[in-house]
Parts: C-alpha cells; structure tokens; sequence
C-alpha cells in the first residue's frame, strides 16, 4: 500500500494542477503528432469545412424569419388564446367580415393621409385627395379580393362608408370618438374637438383588409405585394398636394426584416481586411525570413474555416437560421483572432527559450503553456452560449447554437490547423527562405546585392541572425515603464476609486431605467418606407389602443341572474384599469339585458334565453359572431373593450399585466386577447429569461475561474469583475437607445465569457506574482498582460466595428453592446487590481517572472501548502 501523500502534492491536487497537468500531457502529445506530420494537419480542416460547408445549401430551406416565431417567446400565454378564439370564433372574411374580432393582424394594406401644411385632412382640397387615393387603391383585382360584409367589401375607414364620395363633413358635425355608432378613434387621427365634436382633423387611415381563408389567400398575398411594388409610383403620379401618404401591408414587416440579412453581407468583407489587416500589422517583423504574414492570414483563415464548418453542421442538423445568426461570423473572426496570438506569442517564447531545440520539444512548450488559456477562454465562451440556449426565444437559442458550435471548431482548428501552420512557418524559417516567394535567402551577401523582387518585399534586413534573440515588445515597455507606475501613483488610484464608484452608480441608475421589449419598427431597416408610416401612427393614431377580447371560456348559466351579475361585475373590474375607457366597451350581454324586457323575454329562463338571441341577432346581427351557441348551451361567448393610451413599451407591460390580473381574480373563467398580446408576452419573460442566463453563466464562470485560479480571495475579484461588467453594460444600454429584448438578452450571454476571459487572467498574475508591494504587482501583471488585453479587445472589436455602420437595429445593438463590454473589460479588472491589497492568507515568495521562463513544477509558496504553478498566461505579440 503506498504511503501517506505529500502535504503539498495534496495541496497541489485541490487546485489546478489535478486538472491541468493531464491536460498539459496531452497537448504535448497532441503538439508531437503535430510537429512529426504537420501537413494531415492542415488539409484535413480544409476538406473538412469543404464538406461541412455542403450544409449551406440547405440554407434556403433553415432560414426561419417569421418574427412571431423567432422574437416572441415559444409558450407565450397569448399563443394559447388565439388558439382558443380560432377554435370557438373562427373568422370568416368572405361574407361577415370585421376588423375587431380577428384572431390575428389579418391581411391588409394600410395608408394614413396626413394634412400639409398644418391644416386639417377635412378640408376640401385634402378630402378630394383622399378620394383619388381610395379610388387608386380600390381597383377591381381588389374588389374581387377584398374581405366582405353584408353590404359588400369592408370600408377602408368609417367616414367613408358614412359620406361614400360625398364632400367632407362640416366643422362640427362629427362627434368624437364615436359619431352614430360608428367608432373614429382609429379612422381620424390628430383630431381637435370642442364639446366632443371634431373641428379638425390632421390625419385619416385607409385599411384595405383583403380574404385569407380560402382559394383567394393567395391572390390576396399577391394583391399586397404588387401594392407595395406600385404604391410609391400611384402616389407620385396623383400628385396629391395636401396631403403626404405613408403606406404598411400585414407583409411588410416581415419582408423587411427578412431584408435584413442581405444589408449585412458586405460588411463582412470589410471586416475580414480590417482583420487580417490588423493580424498582419501586429505580427509584422523587421525581418524578410522571420516575418510572420502568412501565419497571420492563416490565423484569420483558421476562424473562417470554423464558420463555415460550424454554419454547415448546423444546417445540417436543420437547426433554424434566423437573422441574428448573421451577427456571429463578426464575433468568431475576433475571437478566433485572439486565439492565433497567444499561440504565436507562446511559439516565441519557446523560440526566445530554445533557440536550437527541435521543432517537436517548440511546438510541445507552445502547446503546454498557450493551450491550456485557449482552452479555459473556449470553455467560457462555449459555456455562455449553450446555456444561453436556455431561453423562451428561438433567435436566441438559433443564435447560441450557431455561435457556441462555431467556437468549438475554431478551437479545434487552432490547436490543429495553425499549429500546423507553426510547423511548416518555422521549417520556411529554418530553411532561410523569404517569407513571401519562399526562395532562399543568402544570409552572406550584402542586402543591396538581392534582386529587386526582393528589394520590393523585404523590409528590414534579410539577414536571419538566429543567435540574436529579439527584444521585448515596444508595448511591453510601455505598460511596465510608463502606464503602470502611472496608474499605480497613490493620486491617481483615489482618481480611479472615484471614477468607478460614478461608474457604478450610472450604471445602476441606467438599469432602473431600462426600457423592456423589442419595437417593432427596429426589426426594418433605417431607411425602409415602414417608418415613417410607424412614425405618423405614433403621432396621430397613439390615442386609442387596442380593441381586447374579453372571452369565457366555459359553459355557464347566463340566464342565471347571479352569473350575469358576476359577469358585469368582472367586466366593471376590466373597465376600472387606467388603460381602458368604459364608455367605449360592446358587450352582447348588456344588449340583451336592455332589449328583453323591451321584447317580453324571459331571460331568467335558459329556453326563453336561448331562444330569444334570434331576436338579439337581427337587431344586431355581429353579435351572432360573439356567441359560441349549441343547442342547448353557450360553450363559449366574447365581450369588447377598448383601451387608451398605450404608447410605450411600460405601457403595453402593465396594460397587459393588468388585464390578466383582473381576470384572474373574476369568478368567471375568462381571458383577454388581443392580436398583440402575442409580441406584449416578451415582457412577462425577457427579465426572467436574461437573469436566469447571467445567473447560471456567471455561475459556471466562477466553477471555471475556481479551477483556474488557485485562490478563492481572487476569485471573488473576478465574479465581481464580471458583476460590474454586466451591470456596466446593461446600464449604458439604456443611455444608448437599446431595450433589454431577445437581441440584447444574447449579447449580455456573450459578455460573461469575454468578462472571465481578461479578468481572471489578470488577476491571476497579480496574485501569484513574486513582487513585495501591490504596486509592484499592479506593475507586473499590467506588464505582462496590459498588451495581450488591449490586442484581444482590438482585434473583436474590429470583427465587429463596421456593424456599426449597419442600418439595420438588430445589427448596431450587437456592435454597441460588444463595444461597451470590451471598453468595460479593459477597464474594470485593472481599476479593482489597482486597489486590491495582497490577497489575505497568501505569502508569495519571489519566484521567476511568468514572463521568462518557468517550469510548471516551481511552487508558490503559502501559509498553508504549495500550490504548484500551472498555468502562465503568455504575453503576446514579443518581437521585432
């Protein structure tokens, strides 16, 4: 039986090193197999993304756009209603027609006419254009589409069914909302009154709603888009001169939204230059051999060849892509950027420490010390994202399946294909052969002897020199001499404590402040006609909201008085909410009430009730279609309400809240539905959802930084190094126009990962460095890692910098958030090192910088065990 273990192997084995040290076993095997045959390396991942890529063209048939399905949540309560109402009130466009009772949006075209000039769009010159508008628009291919009534196709507006062609009404002679028991609160807009009668008018709509039920629905859909196609010429040609036309279809938001994948596409190109661009400028060397441009651009390929594998399996799969899918290719060139260069700042240290060692034992070191960071920094990301999945929103789940696979491939690929790559560009090296043609160079002659070719490509001196080795990197210097006392000076670090407790506090007063839900307009892009169209929605027709059904949904006695009273008391309650106006409700029930007795019906009896609703009917035939009647029972039956000033998205919120609330609390079984209770549903989990997901995250976060650093005082620094960054973030998101939707809800997943990312290595290398004083520490860790921080911000940044020139909202939303979390994780980690007093219960005795080279098996001495070193962050970017 072997004997007791030793005090610190134990030690050892609590921390990283039970973890690390097999994983560093096997990257050096990895890195052997590598080394001894490099080039299976490289074409395997070449074939492999060539057939993976097969997936796209599956891509027409996986694009799922439909913005109900994709940015409403999957079990929103309202999806439930409307399947009720469809099954118990189903609609029937071809013959009774009406707008209110639809269980969806329906098909339509709409216009709203807006006066110029100020003046109202019932004077006679504006009304004349309103007639040749609707007369435009009214063509016989839309008779014969059109959804009808009794009296023929449904009216556009309720003044015109009124006046037909007819002059404009008289100042005065119209009441306001209501005018004969037509409802105008939705037909004018802007309107100006004076005892409840209409003086003016700014605005009128037009809704054309068109069949679609039935053989037409298909013509209906091509009417619309042959509308959209023409209306803009229609108009100019009218050349209508008081009035502006503004026009939407029920297609319109989805066609725009569905354009919005193309406007993005070129922008991808641009973000591969700036990519490669900064890849290359960051590996340049002032050598024609020792040049790294090639490993660069096969860094940036290595990140493209794991998009296209990833976007292919998934296609594959058949997992959906929507839209946002469309922002990922920009975050995965940045990251897997970030990879190449610790794996080529890491090669150059093995090269820096063993200049004359084969290229297995190189390629070994490089591994054992840069892919155990690739790892964790993978593993974080790849975690935000699958846990990401976790959510009511397909888009977010397409979106973090696509992103998080893709990460999977780019570490693969990294750890296989560029470190191939590493191989073959250090045999070009050992061989003395130009970087670009690859031609060797004659190290004995005099530079001005070579050709011109080489004149034109070599910068610096051809000469290879392999016994000089290169120096520290300009930026090193920097930070060690220069920015590090800088920030460490005791004015400046009480500069700092004060900034960040500003920080702290706007971004807390900016989350109390955050707006809640997507808007519908941001799904279209900037300079799409449905704008201005929302636009003049919002200012003349904001008023009156939307018209709710209020359902029951079982069978009951209504010709038992107490029912009835319970009934009228639960809508009484519905009515008593700020948002809805009493006066405006329809309910078939009350009608009946008044007209029974008027009628000699006995409406406490369940056959004279039942009977007596053909009289109902004929008085007043739309009721029919609120009363779900069999025989002898009412299965189910609807009353209206109608609601007022829901203009923001806290009003939809609480209107919506509000509404439900009251009907759960009636001792009726009842439901309120209206068609946009479907997009309202995102607020009862868009909270819920993003807190769930930061929460589980940030915890998975903290087991990996746990595993990383073996410490719990530093560890406690990085959760609250990631705590402050999502607050940070969600608080200057409000400042920046971004609701808290499905879009942002991905980007504050993706900013935990990036937050453990540089703060846990930076603290990492404060607690565990050698120095005395935390100043000295400050120093080093900002030496050692302030570079590396600011080239991996930099270099996801530029992957997705040029977003920001997107005139899409979904794509700005991802460059804004991304941009404030890398400004933020550049910035909060050093602000909390700055002040951070050596950790309690932790002695460290000086030991080799991680800068130069330390063995893995060098302790860490404490006061309670010896934690052995296992993993160093490496610096990047070393070299001329």
């Amino acid at each position: 039986m072997a004997g007791p273990r030793d005090p610190a192997e134990r030690c050892s084995c609590r921390n990283t090193d039970c973890v690390e040290r097999p994983l560093r076993r096997l990257f050096e095997g990895l890195a052997s197999g590598v080394a001894a045959c490099p080039w299976p390396f490289v074409l395997v991942p070449l074939l492999l993304s060539g057939g993976l890529g097969a997936g796209f063209l599956y891509l027409p048939q996986r694009e799922a756009n439909d913005i109900e399905e994709q940015f409403t949540p999957t079990w929103g309560p309202a999806k439930a209603e409307r399947d009720f109402v469809r099954r118990h009130f189903p609609p029937n466009d071809s013959e009774r027609f009406s707008a209110q009772r639809l269980p969806t949006e329906g098909a339509y075209a709409a216009l709203i006419a807006a006066a110029t000039n100020g003046s109202s769009v019932l004077d006679p010159a504006a009304w004349a254009d309103v007639l040749r508008l609707n007369a435009t628009v009214h063509d016989a291919e839309y008779e014969r589409l059109c959804a009808r009534t009794a009296d023929g196709c449904a009216s556009p507006n309720a003044l015109l069914s009124r006046l037909g062609d007819a002059g404009p009404p008289a100042p005065g002679s119209l009441r306001f909302p209501v005018n004969g028991g037509d409802f105008l609160g939705t037909a004018l807009g802007g309107v100006e009154t004076d005892g409840g009668r209409v003086l003016r008018a700014r605005a009128l709509k037009l809704v054309y709603y068109l069949r679609e039920d039935g053989p037409e629905a298909q013509d209906s859909r091509r009417w619309l888009e042959s509308f959209l196609r023409d209306i803009s010429s229609k108009v100019a040609d009218l050349r209508l001169g008081s009035i502006q036309v503004t026009y939407f279809t029920s297609l319109s938001r989805q066609q725009e939204f569905e354009g919005n994948t193309k406007s993005v596409v070129p922008l991808f190109s641009i973000t591969y230059y700036l990519t490669i661009t900064f890849a290359v400028i960051s590996c340049l060397r002032l050598s024609c051999i020792r040049n790294n441009t090639w490993l660069a651009c096969c860094g940036v390929l290595s990140s493209g060849l794991a998009v296209l594998s990833s976007f292919g399996l998934m296609l594959f799969c058949g997992v959906p892509f929507v839209v946002t899918v469309a922002n990922a290719p920009f975050l995965i060139l940045g990251v897997g950027v970030d990879d190449m260069f610790i794996m080529i700042a890491s090669w150059e240290q093995s090269l820096r420490k063993k200049e004359k060692s084969n290229v297995k034992s190189l390629l070994a070191e490089t591994y054992a010390e840069a892919a155990l960071s690739v790892t964790i920094t993978t593993l974080t990301d790849v975690l935000a994202f699958f846990i990401g999945t976790w959510t009511a929103f397909p888009s977010v789940r397409s979106f973090c399946l696509y992103t998080g696979t893709a990460f999977v491939f780019c570490y693969i690929y990294t750890m296989t294909f560029l470190g191939a790559v590493l191989v073959l560009n250090h045999k070009r090296e050992q061989g003395n052969r130009h970087w670009l043609t690859c031609m060797r160079v004659d190290v004995d002659k005099d530079q001005a002897e070579n050709s011109c070719l080489y004149n034109a490509c070599c910068i610096g001196s051809c000469s290879r020199q392999p016994s000089q080795p290169e120096g520290e990197h300009p930026m090193t210097v920097f930070f060690k001499k220069y920015y590090g006392p800088f920030v460490t000076n005791k004015w400046i670090k009480l500069l700092m404590v004060l900034l960040y407790g500003a920080y702290l506090g706007g971004s807390v007063y900016g989350c109390t402040q955050i707006r809640e839900g997507i808007d519908l307009r941001n799904l279209a892009n900037d300079d799409s006609y449905v704008i201005p169209y929302y636009d003049d929605d919002e200012k003349y027709f904001s008023t009156y909201g939307p018209r709710v059904m209020v359902v029951i949904t079982e069978s009951v006695g209504y010709w038992n008085e107490s029912v009835r009273l319970d009934i009228e008391s639960c809508a009484q309650n519905l009515e008593n909410i700020s948002y809805v106006d009493k006066t405006l409700s329809e309910s078939w029930l009350r009608a009946y009430t008044e007209l029974a007795p008027r009628a000699s019906i006995n409406i406490n009896s369940k056959t004279d009730f039942l009977n007596g609703l053909t009289i109902l009917f004929r008085i007043l035939p739309s009721f029919e279609w609120d009363i779900n009647k069999t025989q002898d029972e009412i299965e189910a039956s609807r009353f209206f309400i109608q609601t007022v000033n829901v203009t923001s998205a806290v009003d939809e919120k609480n209107l919506l809240n509000q509404l439900r609330e009251a009907a759960k609390q009636c001792s009726i079984p009842l439901l309120v539905y209206h068609p946009a209770f479907i997009y309202y549903d995102q607020y009862l989990v868009i909270v819920q959802n993003t807190v769930q997901n930061v929460l589980i995250a940030a915890g998975a976060m903290l087991v990996v930084s746990l595993l990383l650093i073996p410490n719990p005082l530093c560890c406690l620094w990085v959760t609250f190094a990631i705590a402050s960054v999502i607050v940070g973030v969600a608080g200057f998101m409000t400042f920046w126009d971004v609701n808290l939707d499905s879009i942002s809800m991905i980007n504050l997943v993706i900013c935990i990962g990036f937050s453990v990312d540089f703060s846990a290595h930076i603290s990492y290398a404060f607690v565990t460095s050698g120095e005395s004083s935390a100043n000295e520490r400050a120093i080093e860790a900002l030496s050692l890692l302030g570079y590396p921080v600011v080239q991996g911000a930099v270099s996801t940044i530029l992957g997705v910098v040029v977003l920001a020139a997107a005139n899409t909202y979904i794509f700005r939303t991802f460059f804004k958030i991304m941009f404030l979390t890398f400004n933020l994780l550049m910035a909060v980690p050093q602000r909390e090192l700055f002040t951070l007093n050596p950790p309690l219960g932790v002695k460290c005795n000086p030991f080799t910088p991680p800068s130069s080279p330390v063995p893995s098996e060098q302790p860490l001495a404490t006061d309670n065990c010896t934690l052995v070193m296992g993993f160093v962050p490496p610096s990047f970017g070393n070299g001329n």
